[in-house]
């Protein structure tokens, strides 16, 4: 767990420095679409500046999918925190993050395509994702995705909405 630690702490600090010294990294709050003359980031910047969301833009760019998250969409993320993937065991998040392809079909389970507000999902039963598979969405009581409790919703981006989920979805 110590060298899982120690990896994925400088794992993301490169990633941050990487963000930095690209001039992507942005010090405004997630919600500064709601401030007149802001432009809104896209989806990676906002989750980047957001700060609880670093395994899962760490998972995004081990996969590859930084430019296509980043691209016009829209899309819906159903974002897990960092609390979400510290659920996972650290050998079995390890072994995700080293197998690309596993990865790739885990974190494009989290997205849907179009721009999907938290109006609409409440009126919603399943969602197709671009993995392919479908989500089970449940508004009974309050919101599920899956296994997952919606806990925060309509994080609006340039190229979609992001909603903030407390479980990964396996």
């Amino acid at each position: 767990m110590i060298a899982f630690t120690q990896h994925f702490t400088r794992q993301a600090r490169h990633l941050m420095f990487a963000f930095l010294g690209a001039g992507m990294l942005v010090a405004v709050p997630v919600h500064a679409d709601d401030h007149a003359g802001m432009a809104k980031m896209d989806i990676v910047d906002t989750a980047v500046a957001a700060g609880s969301f670093n395994t899962l833009v760490a998972a995004v760019q081990a996969a590859d999918l930084v430019e296509t998250l980043k691209g016009e969409g829209p899309f819906t993320v159903f974002a897990p925190t960092d609390e979400a993937f510290a659920k996972i065991p650290a050998a079995d998040l390890d072994a995700l993050l080293a197998d690309k392809e596993k990865l790739t079909a885990v974190l494009t389970y989290h997205v849907v395509a179009g721009k999907v507000m938290a109006a609409d999902v409440v009126g919603m039963t399943s969602a197709e994702t671009v993995q392919g598979s479908s989500l089970t969405i449940d508004a009974t009581d309050g919101v599920m995705v899956d296994s997952a409790t919606v806990v925060k919703t309509d994080i609006e981006t340039s190229n979609g909405v992001i909603h903030v989920i407390d479980t990964v979805l396996m």
